[in-house]
């Protein structure tokens, strides 16, 4: 046996299973004998990929669909991802870390243009792009490929893109192949595949098509990590669904959730206390609802969500606050998190 620097190790060989490696001292003991039997002939191929397109064409029902759980809120509106969210899919000889991010759209607001910011990054730092076209709105192609800022991000790009033309089940087969047929034609994708992501159709057919373009790479995270970001946000995220859900026209787009309090307590349930911030006073009786109806519907269906993805009790408070014209605020904007790792 030979010993290393545990961080030195992990850089060159990646994750391996316990019975290949003892730990002394600060140091790694690696078995090669063991390690070679079970890893010297798999190459393991890790990177990140890229869910990019314009709002509504169901990059967050395609991230779930990859990992075979919810992970991106969803819903009928557009522009209900805001932030860029990651997902770990990871076997034994491959781990691709699927980056879902904002729909892509000319901005008119300072949130906007932090949401593009997201995709940009989300661009720049993938091995392979996934862009989705959606065929039951757009059967031609036209109006998403020849938007200008979705034609600078993908010309601009030099990454391997794979178009994929969702929603196939709301469309006839004729209108699939007609559109399949059109875009070969132009030579500019490295693949095309039509899939429903909300009926899994051709999913996995997807990642295989990854796989043929993801580097041989050790992998990025352990096996049982499924995203970086924390249970506060994903709470944070669901009530903003049920937001999107129960309210119509701006009212969901001008509201963000800060969790205020979380407390895990040992016999009791979680406590969560959570600030629904909304742009104008008008807008904080809509919410709240005549005799606090509306806020109370919104908190036993956000609880009974909440608790589904924590797989445990919890006891959520909802307040309601106004901060004036947040959207358009860079300050209001940091607190609340919109900002990439190049700020």
């Amino acid at each position: 046996m030979l010993k290393f620097e545990y961080v030195k190790i992990c850089k060159v060989l990646g994750p391996v299973e316990v019975e290949s490696i003892a730990f002394q001292n600060g140091f790694v003991y690696i078995d090669w004998d063991n390690f070679y039997n079970k890893y010297g002939n798999m190459e393991i191929k890790s990177g990140y990929v890229s869910i990019i397109g314009k709002p509504n064409s169901g990059k967050s029902t395609l991230l779930n669909a990859f990992l075979g759980e919810k992970l991106s809120i969803t819903t009928n509106k557009p522009q209900t991802t805001r932030k860029r969210i990651m997902g770990i899919l990871s076997e034994e000889n491959y781990q691709i870390i699927f980056l879902d991010t904002p729909g892509i759209l000319r901005p008119d607001y300072l949130l906007q243009e932090k949401m593009l910011d997201y995709i940009y990054q989300s661009v720049k730092e993938s091995d392979i792009l996934l862009f989705l076209l959606d065929i039951s709105t757009d059967p031609d192609g036209s109006r998403t490929l020849e938007d200008e800022i979705v034609k600078n991000t993908l010309e601009k790009s030099k990454k391997k893109k794979i178009l994929i033309i969702n929603k196939v089940d709301l469309a006839n087969e004729d209108k699939v192949n007609h559109l399949y047929a059109k875009l070969d034609s132009l030579k500019f994708f490295d693949a095309i595949i039509p899939i429903s992501a909300l009926l899994n159709f051709n999913v996995d057919t997807v990642v295989q098509l990854i796989l043929n373009y993801l580097p041989v790479h050790p992998k990025f995270y352990p096996d049982d990590r499924l995203t970086d970001e924390n249970e506060r946000f994903f709470v944070s995220e669901i009530i903003r669904e049920k937001i999107f859900e129960h309210f119509q026209e701006e009212v969901p787009y001008s509201t963000e959730v800060v969790i205020e309090e979380f407390k895990e307590r040992e016999g009791r349930k979680d406590f969560i206390q959570a600030a629904i911030i909304v742009e104008k006073e008008s807008q904080k009786p809509i919410i709240i609802g005549k005799q606090g109806n509306a806020i109370k519907e919104l908190g036993q269906v956000a609880r009974a969500s909440i608790e589904s993805f924590l797989q445990r009790p919890v006891f959520l408070e909802l307040r309601v606050k106004v901060r004036e014209k947040w959207r358009s605020d860079p300050r209001s904007l940091r607190t609340f998190g919109y900002t990439t790792d190049e700020e």
